[in-house]
């Protein structure tokens, strides 16, 4: 019975062992689960034969999805945006380890608003004075580039609400936006300069279709988050694995490359996001500020506790 006993409690810590080496890789909705899988797949092998851990891929519909899966220990690490970045980081036992960087060295990219080539809008004063008739393709409300960033520096900024300003408004994800203004399906909507160069690729025709009527300032590029329930030995193991990554290795050069024009990874920190922090505070505040159902105590004290948390980012 003895003998027994410690045989399946070896079997349970064997079965254990292994459990804990299985980790899942989640990835924000940019685009098309197809797509995604053919860009990343390479990588997940590559990861799996040099770290020793079973990955498998887990591709949510939306952006909350892969938060909501680091939040209950379903998503161990995982590729996002800085803003759900930021979400994860605050809510989901999340932390940045690593970040993206650019084939030419640069750690940046940028949000844009398109619209179809034969459009009359040209930029921002002519979407502005048409926008009752217009139509606007948002980006996911966990996307940096998507989202985030226009709603600061394009609506916020301007003290305009886009569900008040166009005759409709909804939301998808970059690659679906792309093509809806291509096919003339919305009048404007947003992107980022990663999935255009990427649909310039895929859809060559299509692209063609497209046109830019605004950029936003440089935004960090985007970072690598993982669970902080991973045990350290296995955080080791794959923050090794992305730092070294596509350093020297002409096949994981083109993989890279083919991820998002990469040269591959670097170390990074939560303080990544200290800058989109400070952009969901400034938009928080001009919505505070433009509220006109608020007393003025009201929006004094809101004011004021948004202004302690920007002072509070250093």
């Amino acid at each position: 019975m003895l003998k027994k006993a410690f045989a399946a409690l070896a079997i349970g810590l064997s079965f254990g062992a292994a459990m804990a080496q299985e980790i899942t890789f989640g990835f924000i909705s940019t685009e098309s689960t197809q797509n995604l899988k053919a860009d990343w797949q390479p990588l997940i092998d590559d990861m799996e034969k040099q770290t020793g851990l079973k990955v498998r891929a887990f591709f949510a519909t939306d952006y909350a999805g892969i938060i909501e899966g680091m939040r209950f220990n379903k998503v161990q690490i995982a590729w996002m945006g800085n803003k759900s970045a930021m979400e994860a980081v605050d809510r989901a036992n999340g932390e940045v380890f690593a970040q993206m960087v650019n084939a030419d060295g640069t750690q940046g990219y940028y949000s844009h608003l398109i619209a179809h080539k034969d459009s009359p809008i040209k930029n921002l004063d002519d979407m502005f004075k048409n926008g009752k008739s217009l139509s606007f393709g948002n980006g996911d409300p966990n996307s940096t580039s998507g989202f985030l960033v226009p709603s600061f520096y394009v609506f916020a900024q301007n003290k305009i609400d886009p569900k008040a300003l166009f005759k409709v408004v909804r939301g998808a994800n970059h690659e679906t936006n792309a093509l809806a203004v291509a096919n003339k399906q919305v009048d404007i909507a947003t992107n980022n300069s990663e999935n255009l160069d990427k649909f310039r690729e895929r859809q060559p025709e299509k692209f063609k279709d497209i046109k830019v009527v605004w950029t936003s300032p440089l935004i960090p590029l985007d970072p690598m988050v993982i669970s902080k329930s991973v045990p350290e030995a296995t955080r080791v193991k794959i923050r090794n694995f992305f730092y070294n990554y596509a350093k020297t290795d002409a096949r994981e050069k083109e993989i890279v490359m083919k991820i998002g024009k990469l040269s591959g990874f670097k170390a990074s920190t939560n303080d990544q996001l200290k800058p989109i922090r400070q952009l969901e505070l400034f938009s928080m505040r001009n919505k505070i500020e433009a509220d006109t159902a608020l007393t003025d105590a009201d929006k004094r004290a809101r004011l004021a506790a948004v202004d302690q948390q920007l002072a509070a980012i250093k």
